[in-house]
C-alpha cells in the first residue's frame, strides 16, 4: 500500500456524507473516483470495493436514519427481497464487461436517471389523489423525530419489478442501487423524499451485502482490495452520520436537487471517457 492511498480515508468521508444525505449509498460517486485513481484495475476490482464501502455507509446511515424514525421497514425488506436475486447475477456479470463499455453503460444509466429525476422534482411538491386498485398499499409513517408524518400509496407489484432491475445493476455497476432506487421510489413510487431516501440506505444494506459476497467468493475482494475499501470504510461511516443530520437541515427538492447535479456531473465524465 502506498501513504498516498491514507487520503482514502477523507475520500470515504466526503462519500459517505453524501451519499447519504440523497439515500444514494455513495457508489455512483466512489466508482468514477475509483477509475481515476485505479485506471488500471479492472471492473471487477472497482466495484468490489466500491460495493463493499457502500454496505459500510448504508449500515451507518440506516442506524442514522433509524434513529430519525424516517425508515419504512415493511417496504424496505420487500424492496430488499426482490433486488437480491439480481444483485447476486449482476456481480457474477461485471468480469465480462470491457471496461470502455462499463465507462458508456453508467454514464448513460446516470444520465437518463438525472434528465428524469429534474423533470420530476417539481411533482413531488404536488398531493397526489390515493391509488386504488390491486396490489396498491397505503402507508403511514406516524411521525419522524420531528414530528412530521408521512402518507402515501404506491403500486407494491410495481415496486418488486423494479427492486430486481435496481439489484441487478446495482452489482453491475457497483453503485448499490440508491442511485437508481431513490429517483424511482420518488418519481414513478411518488413516495415521499425523505421517506425514500432512509428507505433506500436500509435496502441498499441488503444490496450490497450479497454483492459483496459473490466478489469475495470470486476473488475480487481480496489482497489489496480490501485494505482499500478498509481505508474507505474508515471514512464513510462517520461521514454516514454526518449526512443523516444534515438531511434534517433540507427540504425534500433541495435534496433531490442535490441528487440530479451528482448524476449529471458523473455520468458526463464517464460518457467521454469511455468514447473518447
Amino acid at each position: 500500500m502506498s501513504w498516498w492511498e491514507m487520503l482514502l480515508v477523507p475520500l470515504g468521508f466526503a462519500v459517505g456524507a453524501y451519499g447519504t444525505l440523497v439515500g444514494a449509498g455513495g457508489g455512483f460517486v466512489l466508482v468514477p473516483a475509483l477509475l481515476f485513481i485505479y485506471p488500471g484495475e479492472k471492473p471487477a476490482s472497482i466495484t468490489s470495493i466500491s460495493l463493499a464501502v457502500v454496505f459500510f455507509n448504508a449500515l451507518s446511515g440506516s442506524a442514522a436514519y433509524a434513529r430519525l424514525k424516517r425508515i419504512d421497514y415493511f417496504t424496505g425488506l420487500i424492496f430488499a427481497a426482490a433486488s437480491l436475486p439480481g444483485a447476486v447475477g449482476g456481480a457474477y456479470l461485471v468480469g465480462a464487461v470491457p471496461r470502455a463499455v462499463f465507462d458508456v453503460i453508467f454514464g448513460a444509466v446516470l444520465l437518463l436517471l438525472a434528465a428524469y429525476t429534474l423533470r420530476s422534482v417539481g411533482r413531488t411538491r404536488t398531493m397526489r389523489a390515493p391509488l386504488t386498485g390491486r396490489f396498491v398499499i397505503r402507508r403511514v409513517m406516524p411521525g419522524d423525530e420531528e414530528g412530521a408524518e408521512f402518507r402515501y400509496s404506491f403500486n407494491m407489484l410495481q415496486g418488486i419489478l423494479f427492486s430486481g432491475g435496481i439489484g441487478f445493476f446495482s452489482s453491475l455497476l457497483g453503485i448499490g442501487g440508491g442511485v437508481i432506487s431513490v429517483p424511482m421510489m420518488i418519481t414513478v413510487l411518488h413516495v415521499p423524499v425523505h421517506v425514500a431516501v432512509a428507505t433506500s440506505q436500509f435496502v441498499l444494506a441488503f444490496m450490497s451485502a450479497e454483492g459483496s459476497a459473490v466478489h469475495l467468493q470470486n476473488g475480487d475482494l481480496a489482497g489489496a482490495n480490501v485494505v482499500r475499501a478498509l481505508l474507505l470504510a474508515a471514512g464513510a461511516i462517520p461521514g454516514a452520520q454526518v449526512g443523516a443530520q444534515l438531511s434534517r437541515r433540507f427540504k425534500g427538492p433541495v435534496i433531490a436537487r442535490l441528487l440530479v447535479i451528482a448524476l449529471f456531473v458523473v455520468g458526463a465524465r464517464l460518457l467521454l471517457s469511455g468514447v473518447l
